[in-house]
C-alpha cells in the first residue's frame, strides 16, 4: 500500500514527460484490497469499495472506522503542504488466512481428543476383558469345592441329624451355584427367555428379605396375574439383589424397603424405594458410573453392573425416579412386556 501511495503521488504530480506505466500498473493491479483516499471529509478516490457506501455519510464513516481498525491509515504529502490520507483494509485472502491458525489449532485438538478417546476405549476394552476373564476363572474355581459340598450334603442326609440343617446348607449351596452362574455370564451374551417378571422378582426379593436385619420393614406389591418379559432369571435376580443391598446400605440396616411392580400397555416398571439418606439431583446419572460410590468401603460396581444388565442385556431402562436428602430414594427399572 506504500507503493500504491507513491503511485498516486506520481499521478498527481505527473507532467507530459512522466512515464505513468508503472504507477498505473500498481494502481490497476490492486483488485482485492479496499482503500479510500480522503482529503479532510471528502473522498478523493476509492478502490474496491461499492459506490453506495461512499455516497452515504453514515456508511462511509462506518467503513473508514472499520478500515482504520484493520490497518493504520497512511497520511502522505501529494504536493508541498498538501496532505491526503489513505484508509485501507485487508484483502479477502488475508481475512481468510487470519482464521487458518484457529482452524489448525481446532484440528489439532480434535486429533488429540480422538487419540485420547481411542486410547481410553482401548484401555477400557482391555480392562473389561480382564474383569470378564477373572469373573469366569472365579466361577470355575468356586465350582470345584461346590461339587464337594454337594457330596457332603448327601452324606449328611444319610446320618441321623436334624433335616433342617441339611436343608439350610442346600439353600446356601444353591445360592453359591447362582453366584457361580452369574460370574460365568460376565463378558458373554446371556440367553433371554420368556418368564413371569412378578414371580422372578418376588423370588429374589424374598430370598434377601429373610437374610437381613429384622429392623428393616420389607413390603412387596405386584399385580396378582403374571406379567411376562424376556429376561435371564440369573441376571435379573442379580439386578434386584444389587438394588436391595444398595437400599439397605443407604438406610444403614434400619428403615423401610418397598418393592412395587406396575405395568402399562408396553412396559413393566419395578420400583425399589428406601427410607435412606437420599442422593442429590446432580448424582442421578453419575451414580451409575463405574467406580462411583458414597461408601467408605466398596468398588462402586453394583449400580454400574445393574445398569449394564438392565440396559445392555435386557433392553430396558433404569433411573433414579425420585430422591430427597434425608428421606430416601426410589430406583425404577423399566422392561418390555411380552405376550406369552
Amino acid at each position: 500500500m506504500n507503493l500504491f501511495v507513491k503511485a498516486q503521488i506520481s499521478l498527481v504530480n505527473a507532467d507530459e514527460y512522466t512515464d505513468l506505466d508503472l504507477p498505473l500498473q500498481i494502481i490497476n493491479n490492486n483488485t482485492s484490497i479496499p482503500g479510500v483516499i480522503m482529503l479532510y471529509d471528502n473522498v478523493v478516490s476509492a478502490k474496491n469499495v461499492p459506490d453506495d457506501i461512499l455516497s452515504n455519510n453514515k456508511k462511509r464513516k462506518a467503513l473508514l472506522n472499520k478500515l482504520k481498525n484493520e490497518n493504520e491509515p497512511i497520511t502522505f504529502e501529494y504536493a508541498p503542504g498538501k496532505y491526503q490520507t489513505l484508509y485501507y483494509g485487508n484483502s479477502e485472502l488475508l481475512n481468510k488466512l487470519k482464521y487458518y491458525p484457529v482452524a489448525l489449532v481446532l484440528i489439532i485438538f480434535l486429533c488429540i481428543a480422538l487419540i485420547y478417546n481411542f486410547y481410553k476405549s482401548t484401555k477400557m476394552a482391555t480392562q473389561n476383558k480382564l474383569w470378564a476373564g477373572m469373573a469366569k476363572e472365579t466361577a470355575h474355581q468356586i465350582g470345584t469345592p461346590l461339587s464337594s459340598l454337594i457330596g457332603w450334603v448327601e452324606i449328611l442326609k444319610t446320618e441321623e441329624i436334624d433335616p433342617s440343617i441339611s436343608i439350610e446348607i442346600e439353600k446356601d449351596i444353591d445360592r453359591l451355584q447362582t453366584i457361580t452362574d452369574r460370574f460365568s455370564k460376565i463378558g458373554s451374551i446371556p440367553v433371554l427367555e420368556l418368564h413371569d417378571i412378578v414371580k422372578e422378582t418376588q423370588n429374589a426379593y424374598e430370598y434377601l428379605q429373610f437374610r437381613f436385619s429384622k429392623q428393616i420393614a420389607f413390603s412387596f406389591k405386584a399385580p396378582e396375574s403374571p406379567i411376562y418379559g424376556m429376561i435371564n432369571p440369573t441376571l435379573h435376580s442379580w439386578t434386584i439383589e444389587n438394588l436391595v443391598k444398595n437400599a439397605i446400605d443407604a438406610m444403614k440396616g434400619r428403615g423401610t424397603l418397598d418393592l412395587l411392580i406396575e405395568q402399562d400397555a408396553n412396559l413393566i416398571k419395578i420400583n425399589v424405594k428406601d427410607s435412606g439418606t437420599g442422593i442429590s439431583k446432580k448424582q442421578f446419572k453419575t451414580i451409575f458410573e463405574p467406580g462411583f460410590t458414597t461408601k467408605k468401603r466398596g468398588w462402586g460396581l453394583g449400580l454400574s453392573l445393574t445398569k449394564r444388565i438392565v440396559e445392555e442385556y435386557h433392553n430396558g431402562k433404569i433411573k433414579v425416579l425420585h430422591s430427597e436428602i434425608g428421606k430416601g430414594t426410589t430406583f425404577q427399572i423399566s422392561l418390555n412386556k411380552k405376550v406369552p
